[in-house]
This record gives C-alpha cells, structure tokens and sequence, in this order.
C-alpha cells in the first residue's frame, strides 16, 4: 500500500456522518465558534478572560488555542458530547481534552474510568485526566443525600482540573432529559421560579450543549460512532429522586397528556430563564439605591420594599442576602422578612441561615450577623 494510502492506528475515530452525529455536533459548534468565546490561550492569562479569537484554526498555532475540557463520565451523554467535541475544537480555534470524574461509589469504578479515558484518548483528545473523589456519606455532615454530595464532589475535581489546566470552558453532558427531570423536581419542591428555570446554558466556565437535545439521541450518535457507552447502575436506582423522575413520572406524563412533555417542560425553563435575568438586571440597576451599609451587614430601605410589586420585593430581599451572606432563603422565610416592611406589627428579629438575623430599625430592615441595626455613613 502507498505511503500517502496507509491508515494510521492511532488515528482519531471518523464515523460516517448520521443525523444523530449532525445534531450532538451542530450543537457544540454553537458553542464552540470563534464567535461564542472561543479564546487563545495566552501566556500568564487567565483564559476565561482572553480575548475571542476570529480566525480560522487553521492559521491558530496550537500553543495559542483555548483549552475546554469535557466532563466525562463514559455514559452515552458525555461520550457523545467529547466525540463531537474532538471533531468541532479544532475547526473552531480550540484544543480538546477531557477530565474524567471517579466517585468510587461503586466496585470496579476504577476500570469504569479507566476504559472511559482510553476512549476519549482514542477520540483524540489531550489531554485527558482521571480525578479520584471521596464523597462523604449522607450521615457525615454533607447536606442533600447521596446525589448533592457526589454532585459537589464532582464539581469541585472539575473546578480543581479547569485551574491546573488553565482551561477556559468545561463541557457538560446534560440533555434536554436532564432539564426536564431538574424542572419536575423543582415543581415538586415548590422552590420557586429559579429552581423551576432549570439548568443554565452557561454558568462562568461551565457550558451545557445538549441542553436541545434528547438522551436517545445521544445513545443513537454513540451506537452511529461505533462508541460503546457505559451504563451507570445508578441512573436505573429508584432509591434517588431523579431516577423515579425519569423511569415513573415522565413516561406517565407522556402517556396521559401526550408526546412532547419534556420538550414543554425545557421551554419553560427556558421562558424563566428568561424572565429571572430580566428581575436580576432591574435589581442590580438600583440596588445600591435602596440599600445602606451596616454593622456586620446590610440595610434595605423599608420604603422601597414596600413600594414595590410582590415578586420584585421577594427577589430584592434574596439577591440581598444572597449577595452579602452566601446563603439562600426559602420562600417562607422571604416572606417573614417582607412583612417586616408590609406587615409591621411588632415582630421581632427573624432567624435566618448563615446566622443572619433580619430586624426591623426605623425606615430599614437591617440584615446582620451580630443582631446590630447600627446604619453606617455612606455616599450613594
């Protein structure tokens, strides 16, 4: 066989193009265009704040490119995304590579991981690296179950990953599925518009792609790729909430009300979405207005709380508290601090998490740690 006819074992696998493939790429092109912050990676330079490279990659040294990293699991989601992700990067002025989440929460975990960085090795992603994690069991303080603390075990390898690589995006798996199941759960909680807008596109360095795109046509654009997918025991586990979700509540609303119910629940999300950046742009135009610095704290002026509609006056008091503590506040006890300024009465302080305390004092309702309503001097 001649030279220039030899194939090369090593080579990158180049499936034939399928509707399924077409789809997964489409949408990690989106986000990975020269015109969707697609930055060169430069010397001494946080990459998230590099400038958007408008060039063809063809002309971008490979030393120059951004680097995003693929959060992959083995699962035909993330297996999918990382195949289309080693495709698109280099088109569009980026290096690929992908980091690999072992949470040892069941036997043979390590080979799970193993056999998923060998594939995404095999796609021609570099680098690719393999963090083990210690999730805390749900009676050692963690918060939230099994789920919440794999989670934040999870996100904070990634987050460890994306600083010792410099990467300037990290690419997750969720689908349109995942964003449907995220919106029933918040619906079931009754947590209000920001847990029922779901799962944001982009969140800092974090990206969702697949956020259109169903979880059985990932499965199709693995099985299309010659790819085989590692089925995680535990997305089938009625034990977690999210599983019942998917296997029971889903299929029965799908049966009863008819097909395209996921698709519903994704464009709600996606209208409050829409609607919450819309509260949180009008808030932080006149937060500092309304507002006074205090001792160990914050105050908010009574008379701007009680001026304002419901819904504006609630997300007030949460981007309040939220911003200077940390902490974020039910919909019960955001309405306990509301009455404070509506519906006066004498109440006292009121608890809230973190250890603020939310005190009526004159024409403000101070938020503190220490219980002190002392307003300091400030110039708006």
């Amino acid at each position: 066989m001649p030279p220039d006819q030899q194939t090369d074992a090593a080579a990158p696998r180049r499936p034939r193009l399928t509707p399924p493939i077409a789809d997964v790429r489409r949408a990690v092109r989106a986000v990975l265009a020269p015109g969707a912050e697609a930055p060169r990676r430069v010397e001494g330079t946080d990459a998230r704040h590099a400038d958007a490279d408008s060039g063809e990659s063809p002309d971008i040294p490979a030393t120059q490119r951004g680097l995003v990293l693929v959060a992959l699991s083995g699962g035909a989601d993330s297996l999918a995304l990382a195949a289309a992700t080693a495709f698109e990067a280099p088109r569009s002025g980026w290096r690929a590579g992908a980091v690999v989440v072992d949470h040892g929460l069941q036997p043979g975990s390590a080979e799970v991981a193993a056999t998923a960085a060998a594939t995404a090795r095999e796609l021609g992603l570099d680098p690719v690296l393999v963090r083990r994690v210690e999730v805390p069991s749900t009676g050692s303080g963690s918060t939230g179950g099994p789920e919440a603390s794999a989670r934040e075990a999870r996100y904070a390898a990634l987050d460890e990953t994306a600083a010792e690589t410099g990467a300037a995006l990290v690419l997750l798996g969720h689908t349109l599925d995942d964003q449907a199941e995220t919106v029933l759960l918040g619906l079931a909680r009754g947590s209000g518009a920001a847990s029922l807008s779901g799962m944001p596109a982009r969140t800092g360095r974090y990206a969702r792609p697949l956020l259109g795109i169903r979880r059985a046509e990932t499965r199709q654009a693995c099985v299309d790729a010659g790819l085989t997918p590692w089925d995680d025991p535990h997305n089938l586990d009625p034990a977690y909430s999210r599983v019942r979700v998917r296997e029971r509540v889903l299929p029965v609303l799908e049966a009863e009300l008819g097909p395209g119910i996921a698709e519903a629940l994704a464009r709600t999300a996606e209208q409050l979405r829409e609607d919450e950046a819309a509260f949180s742009e009008q808030i932080e135009e006149f937060i500092e207005e309304i507002c006074e610095p205090a001792e160990a704290g914050i105050a908010i002026s009574i008379g701007a709380l009680a001026a304002n509609p419901a819904a504006l006056r609630q997300r007030i008091i949460r981007h309040v508290v939220g911003s200077e503590f940390g902490v974020s506040l039910s919909r019960a006890q955001t309405l306990e601090v509301a009455r404070l300024a509506t519906d006066w009465h004498g109440q006292g302080p009121i608890d809230l998490p973190g250890g603020v305390l939310a005190t009526r004092a004159g024409r403000h309702v101070v938020l503190s740690t220490t219980g002190s309503t002392e307003i300091l001097p400030h110039d708006h």
